[in-house]
């Protein structure tokens, strides 16, 4: 039986290259994901919300997986996880299933976002159908905790129902909550129990105190570097500040410019010389003064986004 904890550490909520037609640039993913490699990264989520994904099809999200499986020739131990919730549980269930099929090294659901007044028990339900119909025993699932968005939060007792349930397959939370008390609540009920991976680089360091298992961030596609400093002094039983208050300081000006599709993009292209992928509609690009004033704020702030 696998051992999940191998999937612990600091991952990219990855941007998705497009083409100026709006479909997936495919032959560009693997290099993004090996530069994110090279900068600390332990993996990836693939259609997260920084991917936009939401906005693509259960077989773009397949294809870009099959695409970005190519990364383990260059770096074998890099971790590939998978969003692969919708608000269909056919087409969840479909799309997890597949997922696993493909090689993901685990999958990302959102709960189903429509119905936002829906009870514990009927999410339970919903999750519980997904992982007996689609998950391996040896599967990992992590629910994706981002109230802000779907309006739909996944509470301190379904977690615990969930992972009571399906203790080897429901292995923890994504959790983006922005919340520094719903941090410590899931460190105090759950401490090693459930894998928590922080969603917020400024509550990296309080997230780890309460024993997370690492992150899941959109600041890693530009300060995967920073993140990992954080992590690895962590697991030597030490703390990085200088590394913390750096990523606290960009978070705090990249905050300001949402939502994060076009910004990450735009940024990365500047900082790191990627092609300036488009985003998907509804999203439209950055202007490009409005870009020229978050570099202004970024040099004013003294981030250096190169290291």
């Amino acid at each position: 039986m696998r051992d999940h904890r191998e999937l612990q550490g600091v991952y990219a909520a990855a941007l998705t290259p497009l083409n100026d037609d709006y479909s997936i640039a495919y032959d560009e993913i693997a290099p993004f994901l090996a530069f994110l490699a090279r900068r600390g990264a332990h993996g990836a989520l693939l259609m997260g919300t920084t991917g936009e994904g939401p906005s693509f099809s259960p077989d773009e999200r397949l294809a870009l997986l099959r695409w970005a499986l190519e990364i383990r020739g260059v770096h074998p131990e890099f971790r590939l996880l998978l969003g692969t919730g919708t608000p269909s549980l056919d087409e969840t269930v479909s799309l997890t299933r597949a997922a696993f099929d493909v090689g993901a090294d685990g999958v990302v659901i959102l709960p189903p976002y429509y119905y936002r007044k829906v009870s514990d028990d009927g999410l339970f339900t919903w999750f519980s159908q997904v992982i007996r119909r689609a998950v391996p025993e040896d599967g990992a699932v992590l629910g994706y905790h981002i109230p802000g968005i779907t309006g739909v939060p996944l509470s301190l007792d379904l977690l615990a129902r969930l992972k009571d349930a399906f203790p080897r397959q429901f292995v923890g939370i994504k959790d983006s909550s922005a919340d520094a008390e719903h941090a410590r609540q899931l460190g105090e009920r759950f401490g090693r129990h459930l894998m928590v991976f922080s969603g917020t680089d400024t509550l990296f360091s309080l997230a780890l105190e309460h024993s997370a298992s690492g992150c899941i961030t959109a600041l890693a596609n530009l300060c995967s570097t920073d993140l990992r400093r954080v992590w690895d002094a962590y697991r030597q039983g030490a703390t990085n500040a200088a590394a913390q208050e750096r990523l606290s300081a960009a978070r705090a000006v990249l905050n300001r410019y949402p939502p994060n599709p076009p910004l990450y993009k735009a940024l990365l292209a500047r900082l790191h010389g990627f092609r300036r992928w488009p985003v998907r509609p509804p999203l439209t690009p950055m202007a490009d003064n409005l870009l020229e004033q978050v570099m202004q704020e970024v040099l004013a702030e003294a981030i250096d986004f190169s290291q």
